[in-house]
């Protein structure tokens, strides 16, 4: 059986496998956006795969976009509720399990009769 391949040589692998069907970056295209103190994205590749889009500043966006939704205080977290119901006390349980075991034999004890 063959030994399994290094992670590291499959990600390799992949990564050259997208690198043939990735656009070249030789073409370079006007800037619609204004321009930033950011890397310019005619630089990048039009697409990275990532969801937030291609441009260098992408990650800071999402994330000021993340920490604005993010609550800045924590509550407190709410006390814990008291328990009213007491656990049974064994006289209970010895009286259940009596009181189950003569109705399953008087049920035993009639179907012996029939």
């Amino acid at each position: 059986m063959s030994e399994p391949k290094d992670p590291e040589q499959l990600l390799a692998d992949a990564l050259r496998a997208q690198a043939v069907f990735a656009p070249s970056a030789s073409s370079t295209a006007a800037p619609s956006e204004p321009a930033t103190d950011a890397v310019p994205t005619s630089d990048l590749p039009s697409a990275y795969g990532l969801l937030s889009g291609a441009s260098a500043d992408s990650l800071e966006r999402e994330r000021a976009a993340l920490d604005a939704e993010a609550p800045t205080t924590f509550a407190p977290r709410p006390p814990e509720p008291v328990r009213t119901s007491a656990q049974l006390p064994a006289y209970w349980i010895l009286l259940l399990a009596v009181l189950l075991g003569l109705a399953a034999g008087s049920v035993v004890g009639l179907l012996t009769l029939v």
